[in-house]
């Protein structure tokens, strides 16, 4: 354990002055509609080369290229803050049971399993380690953290990430102003819009009139949907496009799965078609080489 947070914290110092400037030029990208490259989210980082939600693969989806990492966040017993995407550690740790009925310290005792349910040498981080590690690098996607997001600001002030936070939901407009009004000039809040909804242009045109979000995060089942194509065109020049491309039903079966196929099929058609400008994949290193392939990432 220490030899892993050792030769992790010799990467972060490794490349903190380059890091700071990329990650400031992610974050200009992501403002700006206009830009053209395709931004890639490497979805509980890389988790096929490491646990899901562990530094190791936080690192590697930094050293690969990704533009945002998305993580997701739970809250012990000792109401201490930890990368895990469960409620439970049963699924993605050598322990059992509920993660609000333990202490960090004893969740510290843990290993992580990989992606096969074998045990690892990874432990499970903490928030502030996570968000040490990546100051400067990346933007970061938090999920499950709408809750407890007044407990997550002072770490992300502690840390200096405040900047490099993205946060995402399925809210209302008014639930968004409440709960995350007086964070929203200094963190970038993204809806996610379920664009088959017999409302879901509705509440696009809401969001713009209301808060004028940088992206919106598309949800869609089935490829015989129109409104994609219709939200492309009211979207355009105004905010990017994410698609979630994790699985069939996220993006009208423009998958992961389907790229893997053929990549023209699957992310050229999000991005060609219906205006792709972000995608959160779990293959960051297949989407990255088809993106640079075609010009639309460095």
């Amino acid at each position: 354990m220490k030899k892993e947070v050792t030769l992790l914290l010799l990467f972060i110092f490794s490349i903190g002055c380059y890091g700071q400037q990329k990650v400031e030029d992610i974050y200009r990208k992501i403002v700006d509609p206009t830009n053209t490259e395709v931004l890639v989210v490497a979805h509980r980082g890389d988790w096929r080369y490491a646990p899901e939600n562990s530094l190791a693969a936080i690192a590697h989806s930094i050293e690969q290229g990704a533009d945002v990492v998305e993580l997701d966040v739970q809250k012990t017993k000792d109401g201490k803050l930890i990368l895990m995407h469960d409620a439970t550690l049963d699924r993605t740790t050598t322990g059992t049971g509920r993660v609000c009925d333990w202490i960090l310290d004893s969740i510290k005792t843990l290993f992580l399993r990989n992606g096969a349910a074998l045990r690892t040498k990874h432990r499970v981080p903490t928030l502030e380690e996570a968000l040490m590690l990546v100051k400067g690098k990346v933007m970061v996607n938090l999920d499950k953290a709408y809750p407890i997001f007044d407990e997550i600001y002072p770490l992300l002030k502690k840390t200096g990430t405040v900047r490099q936070i993205v946060m995402k939901g399925g809210n209302t407009v008014e639930e968004i102003k409440q709960k995350l009004g007086k964070y929203l000039n200094e963190i970038l809040y993204m809806p996610v819009i379920q664009i088959d909804a017999t409302d879901g242009i509705r509440k696009i045109k809401e969001f713009e009139e209301a808060l004028k979000p940088v992206a919106f995060e598309l949800v869609f089942a089935s490829d015989t949907c129109k409104a994609p194509k219709v939200a492309r065109e009211m979207l355009k020049g105004k905010s990017r496009i994410w698609y979630n491309t994790l699985w069939d039903t996220l993006a009208g079966g423009y998958d992961d799965d389907k790229s893997l196929e053929d990549p023209d099929a699957g992310y050229g058609f999000l991005i060609d078609q219906l205006g792709a400008t972000m995608i959160q994949t779990d293959r960051t290193a297949f989407l990255l080489e088809y993106l640079k392939s075609r010009g639309l990432h460095p």
